[in-house]
């Protein structure tokens, strides 16, 4: 055994994510549910990704903390050449490391990927998702490639389409065009004087049900939370939106399903598409 992992012993019937929420007080019960949902987590040598998963009497549970271990690589490939590499990122995961995770991102794993195949190549952000914010996130695997998109992405970018769920009967097809800034906690919220960036928000009704409505959204502006803002301040906010005033909880109800773009290197339209989970299913 090292630093990377830890060994625990069972000493009484329990659930896995309650047994690990004890004796891992240090590790908030989110965070340990990342660790058991990518495999980061063994029982008796057999890695266990439900969280309910009962434990008994003398089982033996091992923590890793390193992503070394995953070489089953679970992440849904959407696309990929030689330049570029698309990913169905689930919820839950951090699009990049941030001050509080290094280890458990979409960049990590893909450059883990990426660099099983052809150790020298690199792997850049072109753009990014909200950590719980699913569906289509591309990067590219060298420097010119990324400047490529990323110095041309509002001229390039034709559709970013998403699939939500929002709180509250919306009864038809719409647009928001507000300006938005961000305060020091990090709250972003759309000014009354036009001051902030702009940013604009089509959206297309396609079901409602049990005061929920079921929404294509397009984004003519990649603004940080701006779908989240634009519906919360419409009193309908994304389901499991905590941070903006969903009252329901639930995984953000919100999936990046289709990216469309001209693509810089050949000047031909492509579109990128990731399955809508199960759970938008209304």
């Amino acid at each position: 055994m090292n630093s990377n992992e830890e060994v625990f012993v069972v000493k009484n019937n329990d659930t896995l994510i309650n047994f690990l929420s004890f004796n891992k007080k240090d590790l908030s019960k989110k965070k340990l549910k990342q660790y058991i949902k990518y495999n980061m987590v063994k029982v008796n040598n057999n890695i266990i990704t439900n969280n309910n998963y009962s434990l008994k009497e003398n089982d033996r549970v091992l923590l890793l903390y390193k992503r070394k271990i995953i070489d089953n690589y679970n992440l849904e490939i959407l696309y990929e050449d030689k330049d570029i590499i698309a990913i169905n990122k689930p919820s839950g995961l951090l699009s990049i490391s941030n001050s509080k995770e290094k280890e458990i991102t979409a960049f990590s794993l893909v450059r883990q990927y990426v660099k099983s195949i052809n150790p020298k190549t690199y792997l850049f952000t072109i753009h990014r998702l909200d950590e719980d914010t699913s569906g289509v996130l591309m990067f590219a695997k060298n420097e010119k490639t990324k400047y490529l998109f990323q110095d041309n992405w509002n001229n390039i970018v034709k559709k970013r389409i998403y699939i939500a769920i929002v709180e509250g009967n919306i009864k038809k097809d719409g647009i928001f065009h507000t300006y938005l800034k961000e305060n020091k906690l990090g709250f972003v919220y759309s000014t009354k004087n036009n001051t902030g960036k702009e940013a604009i928000t089509e959206y297309k009704v396609l079901k409602n049900k049990d005061n929920k409505t079921l929404l294509e959204v397009n984004i003519l502006t990649g603004r940080r939370n701006q779908i989240r803002v634009h519906f919360s301040e419409n009193n309908t906010p994304i389901i499991g939106d905590k941070k903006y005033g969903s009252k329901i909880k639930s995984r953000l109800m919100l999936h990046a399903s289709k990216l469309e773009f001209i693509d810089p290197r050949t000047n031909k339209l492509m579109v990128i598409e990731a399955k809508i989970p199960k759970e938008f299913e209304i």
